[in-house]
């Protein structure tokens, strides 16, 4: 078996594109891959297709072999978009050799350690908010609204929810998110009163929504300094907030937001490789580390949880993908014993089940992991076309 062809494929996704990689061998053996362009890394597809070239004639099946060549030839520039590039194609081979092999891509790793994985609805109100038209539903524009969205996940049986900030006090609700330049508040990041008076507000809406049960978690994204997230933590001690998430780069401060906290930190998510991940172990900075699987390829972020179970952390999957990124995410949380959740967009664009097929099955707040071979979907490839890719970049910006 030779690797014979690599392709990336893309489409419109309504605000963003999916980006998908397929990776053919002269069996015609198909494997495929999820990664994200649009988020903070345009010209990862071209570094991809360069990187692919270097691999054409290989056997797929020892895929550390080629991944650790990859590497190497990456070394100088660790991280950033040559790790994704390796990481993209990592996953594609990963589907090939369990494919290959007749067997999901979890047992690969030792798994399943469990079949059911629960799940959180990501993003809640965020996409929404900002891409009302393009999901076919309400924008929320008051705190009414958001009381009426909380509801709504409770009745979904998903029992846990993500929400970003939002702002409701101008001409047209607004996503909060200095952090990537996307709002007013950058570049000084300041957790002022009257905004954590505002987030406040906003999670008691969706408390009052979604009741007494439901898991509630905030993400701060890179939106305030330390000071600023210890503000926010502290004025939500009365809320039970399940989780507060956030990201900053320096373990010490993430450390002293997790001691000051009231609530469990998640953070790391941003983050390549066990070696940028140990010093925030060492650190003790999280009580959960998000490990996101197309970015450090499965292999790897199951190497991160293997570090992160000597430090008593659970892991969670970061994923704001297509269906098969979730899958992806969730072979990799089948694989490993430290598990806490899985992130999911449980509603996007009204033509995201064309795109895959199968579509993952969810029950009673959980995925179901497929025992297909390899991750559990393909790319719908003829679907496609009738979605052509925006090519634009997106961080939490309305359309237009």
């Amino acid at each position: 078996m030779k690797i014979e062809k690599v392709e990336d494929l893309h489409c419109g996704a309504g605000w963003r594109d999916f980006n998908f990689l397929k990776i053919t061998t002269d069996n015609e053996v198909v494997g495929y891959s999820e990664f994200l362009e649009g988020f903070g890394s345009p010209g990862l597809t071209g570094v991809i297709r360069k990187l692919s070239q270097l691999i054409i004639g290989f056997d797929p099946r020892p895929v550390e072999t080629i991944t650790a060549y990859l590497r190497s030839v990456t070394r100088h520039v660790p991280g950033g978009m040559a790790a994704q590039a390796v990481a993209a194609i990592e996953n594609a081979l990963y589907d090939i050799k369990a494919k290959d092999l007749g067997v999901p891509v979890s047992a690969l790793f030792g798994g399943p350690f469990r079949t059911s994985l629960p799940i959180y609805w990501s993003h809640c109100g965020t996409f929404r908010l900002n891409h009302a038209e393009a999901m076919g539903r309400p924008q929320p524009r008051s705190l009414d609204d958001i009381r009426a969205l909380g509801a709504e996940v409770k009745e979904s049986g998903i029992k846990s929810l993500k929400t970003n900030i939002f702002l409701f006090d101008g001409d047209e609700p607004e996503v909060y998110m200095p952090g990537f330049g996307r709002s007013g508040g950058a570049p000084e990041l300041n957790g002022e009163p009257w905004l954590i008076d505002l987030i406040k507000s906003q999670m008691e809406a969706f408390r009052e929504g979604a009741g007494p049960t439901m898991g509630l978690k905030l993400d701060l994204n890179f939106n305030f300094k330390t000071e600023g997230y210890i503000r926010v933590a502290k004025a939500h001690e009365d809320l039970e907030m399940d989780r507060l998430e956030l990201d900053i780069f320096d373990p010490s401060s993430l450390a002293e937001v997790r001691r000051a906290a009231p609530m469990s930190v998640a953070s790391l998510e941003s983050l390549f490789g066990r070696r940028q991940y140990k010093p925030f172990f060492d650190a003790a900075a999280v009580d959960v580390c998000i490990v996101d699987v197309p970015w450090n390829g499965i292999a790897e972020a199951v190497r991160v949880a293997n570090l992160a179970e000597i430090y008593e952390v659970n892991v969670a999957a970061h994923n704001f993908n297509g269906h098969l990124g979730t899958l992806m995410g969730a072979h990799f949380c089948a694989s490993v014993p430290n598990f806490r959740v899985l992130e999911t967009d449980y509603e996007d664009v009204s033509w995201k089940d064309e795109v895959f097929d199968p579509v993952p099955i969810f029950e009673n707040g959980e995925l179901i992991l497929p025992e297909i071979p390899g991750w559990g979907t393909s790319i719908n490839e003829a679907v496609l076309a009738q979605y052509p890719p925006n090519n634009t970049m997106w961080i939490g910006a309305r359309e237009g």
